[in-house]
């Protein structure tokens, strides 16, 4: 009986040596801020989170390697393992990686590399994980889409300018991305027979490989639209919008060891901790051994739009504990119907704890939160993207949270402070219960499992992200499907989480 072979160790090469000037500006692209960050930073993060990859070498623009070496430092990037200069050409900084990759090798050893677009921000973990797996059964992969639009090939005649000479069948296009992806070898091999050639030229790696290796087969990896490269001026501008309306995942703790580690001497702040989402984030961050303070309108007559009380309960949590790391606010009024026939006492209540009272909480919170380097967390809605009928201040205020989150995360970078955003999707609460009445238990999340989605989030590095939380996500964390699914018989971490929900049900009843 064979076994099967351990996969090769696989390096990601973050490729970060273009200058902007297409974009009209003084700073390369890779620097430029989209959603709180800059766009090498969130690049960056997708290989920290992606469990297929052991190691990150960033190539930079030469005179911008210590501006990335400060990125990865403040954002505690543990993958990345060298920040070097890049060449003068895409050829010549692949050259660079591929020496720096294999000087970490034995003789005779090998391994996977995945070379990536600095500037495609938004490069999904099924891709990343695909490519690895495709590495394991080919020496060559590359990324790639079908081309949605007809491309012509076209020839210049003198002053008359261009005409078309082809036009291509359109099923057999394809639009290349990143990233591309080889084994260690054999793109070495490539590159050294390149070198032989006095005549050559590319603009990616995997035209190396078709060119100088006929013989190798490259497989196509299907990629994603999202995956988009900042090249132009209007790309910065929907990549911005994409970030707002992209789907992250909060990396899951390894288990219920590092729940409680990371929690224990914790002190965290819920607004709106009554009862629902909030009540539940309070009642599982104790049970891992957090100082949680549970503040709500009828459980501690805290009213989130009323700025002494949000001001008295932080003070008073701080004087207790001496800290604050984490401050959720998930309080929140959904009232339903026509704006025109909504009176201003209604409106009003929605403006107030909707909106002013986040940015009331957020404003209060800085002076806690930049001490300890912790977290303010918010929560929108479903229907921030697209404002629905009778749903207007709802959605609207809702949006609003978003902006909010990513304005926030930008302003308190520098201070160490991160700010997410969860967008649960319809969820079984009371006060969804109390605008819509009974819905089917099964077409709704658990406000439990948003709870643990939550705490994931808070102990992340994220910062300006909106993390959906979807029902049966194919992304769902461990906690998620403890709760969500917890076996007849449930050991290890599901035992223990299923042991601290129960504990606090059994509290909550007492």
């Amino acid at each position: 009986m064979s076994s099967r072979p351990v996969p090769h160790r696989t390096v990601a090469v973050v490729l970060a040596g273009g200058t902007g000037q297409r974009i009209g500006l003084e700073i390369p692209k890779q620097l430029l801020k989209i959603a709180g960050k800059p766009i090498l930073e969130h690049t960056l993060h997708v290989f920290e989170n992606a469990p297929d990859v052991d190691e990150v070498i960033l190539l930079m623009t030469p005179a911008y390697v210590e501006d990335a070496r400060r990125i990865v430092e403040r954002a505690k990037l543990g993958k990345v393992t060298r920040v070097l200069a890049g060449g003068s050409t895409r050829s010549e900084t692949t050259r660079i990686a591929i020496e720096a990759a294999a000087a970490g090798l034995g003789e005779g050893e090998d391994c996977n590399l995945l070379f990536h677009d600095a500037v495609r921000p938004l490069l999904s973990q099924r891709v990343v994980r695909e490519c690895v797996e495709s590495l394991e059964r080919y020496q060559a992969v590359d990324v790639a889409i079908p081309s949605s639009d007809t491309v012509i090939v076209t020839r210049t005649h003198g002053n008359d300018g261009e005409f078309i000479t082809e036009v291509p069948d359109r099923s057999r296009l394809r639009r290349g991305q990143t990233p591309q992806g080889f084994r260690l070898s054999t793109i070495r091999a490539a590159y050294e027979r390149a070198a032989a050639d006095p005549f050559f030229q590319a603009t990616d790696d995997c035209s190396v490989v078709v060119k100088y290796l006929p013989h190798v087969p490259v497989h196509i990896v299907t990629g994603d639209d999202y995956n988009m490269k900042v090249t132009q001026p209007v790309d910065v501008f929907i990549a911005d919008k994409l970030f707002q309306l992209a789907s992250h995942a909060a990396p899951a703790q390894a288990g219920e060891a590092a729940y409680r580690e990371q929690l224990a001497g914790k002190t965290m702040v819920v607004f709106g901790g009554s009862y629902g989402i909030g009540a539940d984030i309070s009642r599982i961050a104790e049970g891992f051994g957090a100082r949680v303070f549970a503040l709500g309108r009828s459980t501690t007559g805290t009213h989130v739009e009323n700025l002494d009380h949000v001001e008295e309960a932080l003070a008073g949590a701080y004087a207790e504990t001496g800290r604050i790391d984490y401050v959720v606010n998930t309080a929140g009024v959904l009232r339903v119907g026509r704006l025109d026939e909504t009176d201003n006492e209604t409106i009003r209540e929605a403006l107030d704890v909707n909106y002013l009272a986040p940015v009331n909480i957020a404003r209060t919170s800085y002076k806690y939160l930049s001490e300890t380097q912790g977290q303010l967390l918010l929560f929108t809605s479903s229907s921030y993207t697209r404002g629905r009928a009778e749903y207007s201040l709802y959605s609207s205020t809702k949006a609003a949270m978003v902006n909010l989150t990513q304005a926030l995360a930008d302003e308190w970078a520098e201070d160490g402070i991160r700010v997410n955003c969860v967008n649960p999707e319809r969820t079984a609460t009371p006060m969804r219960t109390k605008a819509f009445g009974q819905e089917p238990s099964a077409s709704l999340l658990t406000s439990e499992s948003v709870a643990l989605t939550s705490l994931d989030v808070l102990l992340s590095e994220m910062t300006g992200h909106v993390i959906d939380v979807r029902k049966q996500d194919p992304t769902a964390t461990p906690a998620q499907a403890a709760v969500e699914s917890v076996p007849q018989q449930p050991s290890g971490f599901e035992a223990a989480l299923a042991s601290v929900l129960a504990q606090a049900t059994e509290d909550r009843e007492v």
